[in-house]
C-alpha cells in the first residue's frame, strides 16, 4: 500500500521546497545495484512555483577515486544531444544549455551533489537524472520537478477550433503561459477542470477533460481525459490548453465603461498595462483574486475571476475565471483588468 508524505528538503532564499513521495524503488536503478549514490527510499517529486528556487536532491554515499556528476533533463522524444544541465567533478563544474545559467550545485557537505535551479520557469518541469560517471561504471537516480500552476482553455479570437499546433503554442505564450503537458491537464482534471472542447497539448496530442459526461461530451462513457487520434500539427485545428504559474506582479481592476483602447489607456495612467489571460488566472489561483465585474484583457476578451461563487456572479457553483468571450472592441460596457 502506498503512503503519501511531505518532507521538507530545503528552505531557500526565495522559497520553501517540499518533497512529496511514495514508497518504492527508484524508477532508474535498483537499490542493490547502487554503489556510490544514495538511493532515495521513495519516488521523489520536488514542487516549486515560477520565480522560486528549487533543490533536486542527489547525495553520494561513497566516492570513487575519479568521477564526474552529470545532471540531465530527460525529454522523451527529444531529437539530438541530451539536455545536459551541469557536469562537475570534485574541483569544478561546467554549466550547459538553457538551464545552465540558472543551475548550480548545492554542496551542503562534501557528499552533496544536489542540483539548485534558480528563478524557476514554466518549462523547467520534468524529470531530471543525477548520474555518477566512473572510470568503470555509471549509475543514476531520477527526481521529478513539478511547477505548481493552473491550466486554462484558450481559443482563437476567430472562434472555436481555429489553431494549428504551432498557432496554439504561440497563443499560450502570448498569454504568459505555455502549452500544458498531459500530466498538467490530468492534475487539473483531478482538481475539477471540466471542458467540452478539445485542445492541443505540449506533446502534440489533442485531448479534453470531462468530469460530468453529457450529450456531445462522452455521455455514454466515464469521466476522464478524452483523447483524439494522432493529429497533423500543421493542418489540423483545435483550441489550446495553456499552463501558467505564479507571477511577480499583481492584477487590479479599474471600474468604468471603456472600449478596449480606452481600457488600455486607463491602465497606462496607473503605470500598468492590460492584463494577459494567464496573469488573471494566476492572480485568481495564487492570490485568491475575486471580482464580480467583467473587464477587458489585452487580447480583447472580457473576463472576471470568482473565488467565492455566488448567484449574481455568473451563477456557476464552482470557482473559476468567467468569460464573456471576445467582445466588440468599440463597445463601452466594461472596466479594465490591469497588470503591474
Amino acid at each position: 500500500m502506498s503512503v503519501s508524505l511531505l518532507l521538507l528538503v530545503g528552505r531557500l532564499a526565495c522559497s520553501t521546497v517540499l518533497l512529496s513521495a511514495t514508497k518504492g524503488p527508484s524508477p532508474t536503478t535498483s537499490p542493490s545495484k547502487l554503489k556510490y549514490l544514495l538511493e532515495p527510499p521513495v519516488y521523489a517529486e520536488v514542487v516549486g512555483r515560477r520565480g522560486e528556487n528549487a533543490t533536486l536532491p542527489c547525495v553520494l554515499k561513497s566516492k570513487p577515486d575519479h568521477y564526474k556528476v552529470k545532471w540531465t533533463k530527460l525529454e522523451p522524444g527529444r531529437v539530438g544531444p541530451e539536455n545536459i544541465v551541469i557536469i562537475s567533478n570534485a574541483h569544478a563544474f561546467k554549466r550547459h544549455g538553457r538551464l545552465g545559467p540558472r543551475a548550480s550545485l548545492r554542496r551542503a557537505h562534501n557528499m552533496d551533489a544536489s542540483l539548485r535551479l534558480a528563478a524557476l520557469q514554466l518549462r523547467d518541469g520534468g524529470t531530471y537524472r543525477c548520474e555518477l560517471i566512473d572510470d568503470t561504471e555509471d549509475e543514476s537516480v531520477a527526481v521529478t520537478l513539478r511547477i505548481e500552476g493552473v491550466v486554462f482553455p484558450y481559443q482563437s479570437q476567430k472562434g472555436r477550433y481555429r489553431m494549428t499546433f504551432h498557432q496554439a503554442e504561440a497563443a499560450c505564450e502570448e498569454q504568459d503561459a505555455t502549452l500544458a503537458t498531459y500530466e498538467q491537464l490530468y492534475r487539473a482534471w483531478t482538481e475539477g477542470l471540466d471542458w467540452c472542447k478539445a485542445g492541443w497539448l505540449q506533446d502534440g496530442s489533442v485531448r479534453y477533460p470531462i468530469i460530468s459526461p453529457r450529450p456531445a461530451c462522452g455521455a455514454q462513457t466515464r469521466p476522464g481525459i478524452r483523447s483524439y487520434s494522432p493529429k497533423d500539427k500543421n493542418r489540423d485545428r483545435f483550441d489550446a490548453f495553456c499552463f501558467t504559474s505564479l507571477t511577480a506582479g499583481s492584477v487590479f481592476y479599474i471600474p468604468g465603461a471603456f472600449s478596449l483602447e480606452e481600457a488600455g489607456r486607463a491602465c497606462g495612467r496607473r503605470a500598468a498595462e492590460l492584463a494577459l489571460v494567464g496573469q488573471l488566472y494566476a492572480a485568481w489561483r495564487f492570490r485568491g483574486y475575486d471580482r464580480c465585474d467583467g473587464g477587458w484583457l489585452r487580447d480583447g476578451s472580457v473576463r472576471f475571476p470568482i473565488g467565492t461563487p455566488r448567484a449574481r456572479c455568473g451563477g456557476i457553483p464552482e470557482p473559476g475565471v468567467r468569460s464573456f468571450g471576445f467582445a466588440n472592441k468599440t463597445s463601452h460596457l466594461y472596466g479594465a483588468y490591469c497588470y503591474r
